[in-house]
């Protein structure tokens, strides 16, 4: 009887740790672990591709194709007794065991080929800068970042490739993305399609914003507005129209976006020296500094000979580490954009090459 009974307390032990460890509980306990993981891998390869481009070092991207999870479950039950002559004898000894294992299985899968290429070197899209614009994002970051000219308002073209040997043309164009910021907050601004899915920007031209909207108008060539009235601007890629009312705008590429963000990564004095990156000069002399452009505002990659205590994401490149520092919230907030970016542009590229399968042990 006294075995039976043991028997049955063993078997709901065994039932109760395989219910702790399979099910909704093992859902519960892995997924987030994963996510974490996974997202923090991303990131860190997005923050190593800007270092690599800024020492002019190819980047690479691999997406994580699928997580394969597989729990394997063993136990053993055991009753032993031995013959004790003394005081006592007869003793049962119960034997249990349980014990469970993880086995993930991840699937890369390299972000290359033609229809990836097509992807980030394809201009952003008019609807994306629309998107997120209206979604909550400043327009002065969208803009600063993702677009190069409007009108004859430059910003920074020279950088959406390899650092430039002289300092780039962008002065104009800050000035006016902060009116536009300006503008944005007091909602004097608004943009959107029209009847003819056409993007325009509409400008509440009344008495608090006509000025704003003036001096705008001088930096980016548009008509100002002569009363308190609506002025509506249609939006344009078109640069041969020279018509007043039109804003041409040339948005960058994903590309040029990741290139125009590395400028701002922080080099060794040794790695300058040794001539491992270039150095863009001031016109009237002395290096450039490129924080001074709309990207370098909002964003900034710091490095260290150690590893840094108080980083958001860091990576090891060149015996430096390089990171962004965690109280930095304008460079976590634009690297948050840029994923989105990424993300939207190269998300829409099908792989179809051989996949990289690792078993985690």
């Amino acid at each position: 009887m006294f075995n039976k009974i043991l028997a049955l307390l063993l078997g709901t032990l065994l039932l109760n740790g395989c219910q702790s460890a399979f099910g909704p509980n093992a859902l519960q306990n892995t997924h987030p672990a994963y996510n974490q993981a996974i997202a923090q891998s991303l990131n860190e390869q997005m923050l190593l591709n800007l270092v690599r481009l800024r020492y002019r070092d190819r980047p690479y991207y691999l997406r994580v194709g699928s997580v394969t999870a597989s729990l394997a479950f063993d136990s053993n039950i055991g009753i032993g007794s031995e013959l004790d002559l003394g005081p006592g004898g007869n003793i049962i000894q119960p034997n249990l065991g349980i014990g469970y294992s993880d086995k993930p299985t991840l699937s890369f899968q390299p972000l290359q080929g033609e229809d990836f290429l097509k992807s980030v070197l394809s201009s952003i899209s008019f609807d994306a800068l629309l998107v997120m614009t209206q979604s909550g994002w400043s327009i002065e970051r969208v803009f600063g970042l993702c677009v190069e000219r409007i009108n004859d308002a430059f910003n920074a073209p020279s950088a959406s490739g390899p650092t430039p040997a002289m300092e780039p043309e962008f002065r104009n164009f800050k000035k006016a993305m902060k009116l536009m910021r300006e503008l944005q907050l007091s909602h004097g601004i608004e943009i959107g399609p029209d009847e003819n899915n056409r993007l325009n920007i509409l400008f509440k031209a009344t008495a608090e914003n006509r000025t704003k909207i003036a001096e705008l108008s001088n930096f980016l060539g548009f008509q100002k507005p002569q009363h308190e009235q609506t002025l509506l601007i249609r939006l344009d890629n078109n640069f041969l129209n020279t018509d007043r009312n039109v804003l041409k705008i040339r948005p960058r590429s994903i590309v040029s976006v990741l290139f125009y963000l590395s400028q701002q990564v922080d080099i060794p004095n040794q790695h300058i020296e040794a001539g491992l990156v270039n150095v863009t000069q001031r016109r009237a002399g002395g290096p450039f500094n490129w924080g001074e452009t709309p990207a370098g505002e909002f964003f900034r990659i710091r490095f260290s000979e150690d590893y840094p205590d108080s980083a958001f994401l860091t990576v090891p490149y060149r015996g430096h580490w390089f990171y962004i520092a965690d109280n930095d919230l304008e460079s976590k907030s634009t690297f948050m954009l840029l994923s989105q970016l990424f993300n939207l542009q190269a998300g829409q590229s099908r792989y179809t090459g051989p996949t990289l399968t690792l078993p985690v042990r």
